[in-house]
């Protein structure tokens, strides 16, 4: 019997409901700080260690408090809120307009889909329908984006468990797609690209050229990964029957994307609650065996792959027409017509200055970004800013399965757990 085999067993036997179960032996979520960095005095072979919040596997200023044992963690908490960006409230000072250039900046490995959350709930509260031009845009730009942050993660997974090379690589295929994104949106990160009713800009000049030059590269690189890292046995050894979780364990923790896979559970809001056009194109929905760190590498892997599959479909299917919806009420005029024309001026000093009102409501729209769902719940009191708003950012959930995985575990396979994880601190600090 495998090594991972033999854990994926012992961990099974643990229900879902040991995670929530009160006592003495109730997980760290139930604990607060005081009660972690609590230990008996005169056991001299504990310490409690902070690790963070700045370390370099910690991915930003996550802060964890490791009550250990020699080198075995025995206890773990993940303390956060050292980055508070309050980006939520800062939400409800801006115009609906205005709202996609803040809520890009939390994840900012993936900027796009939290446009696209945004911007698909302030349409679903203004009861409009995008041009389908639009919508194949925000496909395509999204599933470029989901290849970009998953080519960051092989970067950050291979460099902190010591593949200095997979940073080399990793980065390099990233740079060929933010190069790209600067082509279409004038910026590599942080785009305010998506927006309410359609796109800002329309596709460049060269776009699809460039498109598949990026795809024509992408697949003997991931080959090249798989050489490198998939068959090694180092490989192998630091990542196999290391922070495994089961299905029951991450649906009562809320955890969702690759995790949430890497139990064999096939739940993808692409496939399961189809958004924009994504029921049509193909693709295949990737799972895991045994919920470990090895699986949650290979699926990030592997995603790319498929991305690649659905990128190849949209540009077989992306229509002519409009980029955004023509509604004056809704969408500035075009930058060319603001010299000609009073009236245009003016129109575009209100939309900017004053933005437009939402119909009162309130919406919650969810959509797969690569690290989970990602979605964002708005209120509108029928002005035009958002009451209320909140987002259900994948990373803040998902750092819930640290303190299980990290229990037992040696403090350099706690490296691993956290990069496999995934975290974005801008998501979780938001």
């Amino acid at each position: 019997m495998s090594q991972e085999t033999e854990i994926n067993e012992s961990h099974g036997s643990e229900t879902a409901e040991r995670v929530f179960r009160r006592g003495e032996d109730s997980a760290i979520l139930r604990l607060s700080e005081s009660q972690v960095q609590s230990y008996t005095p005169d056991d001299d072979r504990r310490m409690v260690i902070n690790m963070g919040p700045q370390h370099p596997s910690t991915h930003g200023v996550l802060r964890l408090s490791l009550e250990m044992e020699g080198e075995t963690v025995l206890r773990s908490k993940p303390i956060i809120g050292y980055l508070h960006t309050g980006m939520e409230k800062t939400g409800e000072q801006l115009s609906f307009l205005q709202g996609p250039t803040n809520v890009t900046r939390m994840d900012y490995s993936s900027p796009l889909f939290g446009e696209l959350a945004f911007s698909l709930a302030t349409e679903k509260l203004l009861e409009i329908e995008i041009p389908e031009r639009a919508t194949w845009i925000r496909m395509l730009m999204c599933e470029l984006n989901r290849i970009s942050s998953h080519l960051l993660f092989q970067a950050t997974n291979g460099m902190d468990i010591g593949a200095v090379g997979a940073m080399i690589y990793g980065w390099r295929e990233r740079e060929e797609v933010l190069r790209l994104f600067e082509k279409i949106t004038g910026l590599r990160m942080n785009h305010n690209y998506i927006r309410p009713g359609g796109v800002a800009a329309d596709l460049p000049d060269g776009w699809r050229d460039d498109t598949l030059r990026v795809l024509e590269n992408l697949p003997d690189r991931l080959d090249d990964f798989d050489s490198l890292f998939t068959g090694q046995p180092i490989w192998h050894e630091r990542l196999q029957g290391v922070g495994v979780i089961n299905s029951a364990e991450c649906l009562a923790l809320g955890i969702t994307g690759p995790l949430l896979r890497s139990t064999g559970y096939a739940w993808d809001l692409r496939k399961d609650m189809p958004y924009l056009r994504y029921e049509e194109v193909d693709f295949d929905v990737l799972v895991g065996s045994y919920g470990d760190c090895f699986d949650r590498f290979a699926i990030r892997l592997n995603e790319i792959r498929e991305s690649i599959r659905i990128v190849h479909q949209i540009l077989e299917k992306i229509p002519t027409g409009d980029y955004k919806i023509q509604d004056k009420k809704v969408t500035p005029p075009p930058r060319s017509r603001i010299d000609e024309s009073m009236e245009a001026l003016i129109h575009h000093f209100k939309i900017f200055t004053e933005g437009f009102k939402v119909p009162a409501g309130e919406v919650y729209v969810a959509v797969e970004s690569p690290r989970g769902e990602l979605g964002c719940y708005m209120v509108s009191d029928g002005g035009p800013k958002p009451y209320r708003m909140h987002i259900r950012g994948p990373s803040f959930t998902n750092l819930q399965v640290l303190p299980h995985m990290l229990q037992d575990c040696l403090v350099a396979d706690a490296v691993a757990v956290i990069s496999t994880v995934d975290p974005i601190m801008g998501e979780v600090d938001r």
